[in-house]
């Protein structure tokens, strides 16, 4: 197994992410370290790096080394992108940067870094029109996508520290000096055309640190019940009342916001003033952050090379392989649970008259139905509730991992937990609780009939007739354990669908 390390020198925050490369083209983070360096403060003057941000690069980079020596890895990708790539000092910075902590940095272009971003967003976000918003310390960078194609892209020089240097002023209120950025990021955005001439269904999502810590906010100010950033939706209305919240405080009370890193909080008002900036010339009703940038867009690169020029088209089904190959499911079992749950999903849709979308939900479930056996075999119906729902899956909802859960959890009815089910209810839908129950059923049947795992039934046909559901199956070999296993669910089949069942 091949052990990577990704090395992001960004203008605000050197970060190193550590990652399995495992078998097909997955791959796992499983270690990660982080530290502020401000590289890009103060460089608005003369163009240099300064000595003590150089310092204190070196101090991270050397602190990289030591981790990555312990993990024995394999392969480093280090890069630096708009705060060394604007440098004055930027050669001598790097051969500095080399000798000392052995490592070789390479400078991004602007073309590369937004690539690597995109990447990262389009192979772990199910959404297929967007503008991504990435803002470091010393640039904000727009990239606009439709169906898997780069259209256009944007480079300002509008970073959180940037800006937060360029409006300083002891004399202003922080609303005084965010609503003076804001007018300034306004105006700059006007210049850039294609903004204003999005389609309806184009999406606004948000990259990096900044996008983090606003959706910590959000979710703290909600009592959101979710601890999941991927994937978080920030409405307009959300967004606002940050906004508001954190540029009425006085600035000895910034660093207390729950939710926001201390060490961002001083430019944290620039990274709003230039997200509400774009709200506002793109009229977007909501953000979508992303929890994979451009780190993991190196990543995908390597563990799965075709990704360079062709996406990955099923993001969902990418991440669950993942996830499933790390952790040693067996995955022709689970596909074909998976399978026989589909074929009944459709074969039943005229007794539960559920939509499309709810097809994602029980293929969530089918897939990681057993990852509760993981943790113990007593309970793992529980075990595996937990496992969904912080599995931080790709390309589903929250919605629809919530839902994934209680689905799976629903395997056994005595296991289904109504008092957990409130906790979601500002998530969940009113109808979702009766196409749980169904579904469940769906996925019950679907793992009983590969009891013995060996894929004995090949197909099913049901038949509806009067007040019951003839349910024929196609097998090789015997299945009579499997059949036996299947009708002891006509109970919950009945109660569900008000029908009787027999299995053939």
């Amino acid at each position: 197994m091949e052990t990577v390390a990704v090395i992001d020198l960004g203008s605000n925050t050197a970060r190193l992410v550590l990652a399995r490369i495992l078998t097909n083209g997955h791959f796992i983070i499983f270690d990660e370290l982080k530290e502020t360096v401000r590289l890009g403060q103060d460089m608005d003057r003369d163009g240099f790096l300064k000595p003590s941000r150089v310092a204190q690069a070196v101090k991270t980079l050397k602190m990289f080394r030591k981790l990555c020596d312990s993990y024995n890895v394999d392969k480093v990708y280090a890069f630096a992108t708009n705060a060394v790539r604007r440098a004055k000092n930027q050669k001598s910075f790097i051969e500095e940067i080399n000798a000392v902590c052995g490592f070789k940095i390479r400078v991004l272009s602007e073309e590369e870094e937004a690539m690597h971003i995109y990447h990262g967003v389009i192979n772990s976000l199910d959404i297929p029109k967007a503008v991504i918003m990435d803002m470091s310390g010393s640039s904000l960078q727009l990239i606009h996508y439709s169906r898997r194609n780069v259209l256009n892209r944007e480079n300002l020089p509008l970073g959180t520290i940037s800006l937060t240097d360029l409006f300083a002023n002891d004399e202003l209120t922080i609303r005084e000096r965010t609503e003076k950025m804001f007018e300034y990021v306004s105006s700059q955005l006007e210049k850039v055309s294609w903004l204003k001439e999005l389609e309806p269904e184009v999406q606004f999502i948000g990259v990096g640190g900044v996008f983090r810590n606003l959706a910590r906010i959000c979710r703290r100010l909600k009592r959101y019940p979710m601890d999941m950033i991927h994937n978080y939706n920030v409405t307009a209305e959300d967004f606002n009342l940050v906004y508001d919240t954190i540029t009425n405080l006085e600035p000895e009370k910034l660093g207390k916001i729950k939710g926001l890193n201390s060490d961002r909080a001083d430019i944290f008002p620039a990274a709003l003033a230039a997200i509400r900036g774009v709200f506002t010339q793109s009229n977007f009703d909501k953000l979508v952050i992303s929890g994979a940038g451009i780190r993991e867009g190196f990543l995908f690169n390597h563990a799965v090379p075709t990704t360079i020029e062709k996406p990955i088209s099923d993001v969902l089904g990418y991440s669950a392989y993942t996830i499933m190959t790390y952790c040693g499911l067996n995955v022709a079992h689970a596909e074909q649970v998976c399978n026989l749950s589909i074929q009944l999903y459709k074969q039943l849709r005229v007794l539960h008259k559920l939509p499309r979308q709810y097809v994602k939900v029980l293929r969530v479930a089918a897939l990681l139905h057993d990852s509760g056996s993981l943790i113990k075999f007593y309970n793992k119906f529980k075990h595996t509730f937990y496992f969904i729902l912080n599995s931080n899956l790709y390309g589903v909802t929250h919605r629809e991992l919530v839902l994934a859960a209680f689905v799976a959890q629903g395997l056994r009815k005595n296991d289904f937990n109504m008092h957990e089910w409130a906790k979601y209810k500002d998530i969940l839908h009113e109808e979702d609780l009766v196409a749980v129950m169904r579904l469940s059923v769906i996925l019950r049947i679907a793992e009983s009939l590969d009891r013995s795992m060996q894929g004995h039934v090949k197909g099913l046909n049901c038949d509806v007739l009067g007040d019951s559901v003839i349910m024929k199956t196609e097998i090789e070999g015997d299945c009579t354990l499997e059949i036996r296993d299947a009708m002891d669910a006509a109970g919950e089949f009945a109660r569900s669908y008000k029908k009787n069942l027999e299995i053939l």
